[in-house]
């Protein structure tokens, strides 16, 4: 029978509670996980604490790259099982996590994968942000596209993937976690590169979209700003633009062109329709796409040219 090893990653004492909530909700799983390991990544004074007070878990210090690259390899390079999932320390698991993931790798083609992630607002979510752009806070969005249950990759604070298929596909790649591109600080294009990468090297194989393995993940005030909102799409579409160079548009682009063009549109028609109606926030849903569109498909223009002077 599959089962399951669960690694978190942590670097921060900033996350000590949700950790410690992270953790506790890997071990109230209805299915155990055989073990949990927990990473702590660059910071000796967190190890300490967490080896002394964390408990179910094996605490372990990232032995690579400094990254959440080196710190997911460190922790699957302790794992025994099958399947090894990542949760994000600031992520708590619904009951049913671990056997929602189990339920997608009854099918042997199936090489990786992941489930929802509901944001888990630490005050009510502003009015103007439009759910389109819960990507920006790290968590599944209105329009993602799980046609088939097929994806091409899961979100990272909610991804599995066979043990073998990790190795074989040579883990994640440190160097596209945050890189600086033309002056933009990018998000990360480790985790989609991985997916395609490890889909490629498995013919037939495919990332599962698991529909009851359900995390909820914690956006803090500082995340629910305009500013934040600006500076993700931007560090987005400069990631897009280093990935889609890596992988060819046609892979690194597959989910964003049906974004873009039909899913966006549809929201700001929504929004505007709403707006006329005088629904609250409506209309500034409608400038929030329009805004986030305009400044991911800026900053992705911008890197590519960067990078093709390179």
């Amino acid at each position: 029978m599959t089962d399951v090893s669960v690694v978190i990653c942590t670097h921060t004492f900033e996350r000590w509670t949700d950790l410690l909530a992270s953790v506790a909700s890997v071990r109230a799983q209805r299915v155990p996980a055989r073990e949990v390991i927990v990473v702590v990544d660059g910071n000796a004074e967190l190890l300490e604490r967490a080896q002394a007070n964390v408990v179910g878990a094996q605490v372990v210090l990232n032995r690579h790259p400094r990254g959440i690259s080196g710190a997911r390899v460190t922790g699957a390079e302790h794992v025994t099982a099958e399947v090894v999932a990542f949760l994000d320390d600031d992520a708590i698991a619904e009951p049913g996590w671990i056997a929602g993931l189990l339920d997608v790798y009854r099918d042997p083609a199936v090489i990786g994968a992941g489930g929802w992630v509901t944001p888990l607002w630490r005050k009510p979510p502003p009015k103007w942000f439009p759910d389109e752009f819960n990507w920006v806070v790290g968590c599944s969005y209105t329009g993602m596209d799980v046609t088939g249950g097929r994806i091409r990759n899961p979100i990272g604070a909610n991804m599995s993937v066979r043990a073998d298929v990790l190795w074989r596909a040579g883990g994640f790649a440190p160097e596209l976690g945050r890189v600086e591109v033309g002056g933009v600080v990018s998000g990360t294009a480790d985790e989609t590169e991985f997916c395609i990468r490890a889909a490629r090297l498995h013919p037939g194989g495919y990332w599962a979209f698991a529909p009851a393995a359900t995390v909820h993940h914690a956006v803090t005030p500082a995340r629910s700003t305009p500013r934040y909102f600006v500076r993700r799409c931007r560090q987005e579409g400069t990631a897009k633009a280093l990935l889609s160079r890596l992988t060819g548009t046609e892979d690194g682009l597959a989910s964003e062109r049906h974004y873009t063009r039909s899913v966006l549109p549809r929201a700001v028609v929504r929004e505007l329709r709403a707006a006329a109606r005088g629904t609250p926030g409506a209309a500034g849903r409608a400038v929030a796409i329009g805004v986030g569109f305009s400044v991911t498909a800026g900053a992705y223009a911008h890197a590519r040219i960067r990078l093709g002077r390179r």
